[in-house]
């Protein structure tokens, strides 16, 4: 498979709270970093990340995947480089992928899906197609 460019890019620096005992960012930390990075990604497109509840309409992206590799060590105060790909957006779901650098240097990949849901009543989640303008914005190239 060629490698697409990335659809977005964007840096993290490594906060305290994120390493280990040993000082290195703990396995669990890259998963917040990924889902900010996706919350990023779609407020630049122009999608809201937070449904309303006054709004019917509104829609929600809950996970239905998510994983990590690591690849080496990323330590406090690290500058992540961290890019987005958007490698397949289904009749309702949307595949990222996630390359993770520090220095140049891999630290991770990682891929999380997501389903297009719209937030019914009682808070029931309702599974609906990727409306087209935001399938359009997803797979944009500038």
């Amino acid at each position: 498979m060629s490698e697409s460019p990335a659809r977005y890019r964007t840096q993290r620096r490594v906060e305290f709270r994120d390493t280990d005992a040993a000082g290195i960012v703990h396995f669990s930390a890259f998963f917040p970093i990924m889902e900010s990075v996706e919350h990023e990604f779609l407020r630049s497109i122009g999608v809201i990340v937070m449904p309303s509840h006054d709004n019917p309409d509104s829609l929600t992206w809950p996970r239905v995947s998510a994983g990590c590799e690591y690849l080496g060590p990323a330590r406090f105060e690290d500058v992540l480089d961290v890019s987005l790909f958007v490698d397949r957006v289904g009749t309702s779901s949307v595949h990222y992928r996630y390359q993770i650098d520090c220095a140049e240097k891999p630290v991770a990949v990682g891929k999380i899906s997501v389903v297009c849901c719209q937030l019914g009543s009682g808070g029931k989640l309702v599974k609906k197609p990727v409306p087209d303008t935001i399938r359009t914005a997803l797979l944009a190239r500038d």
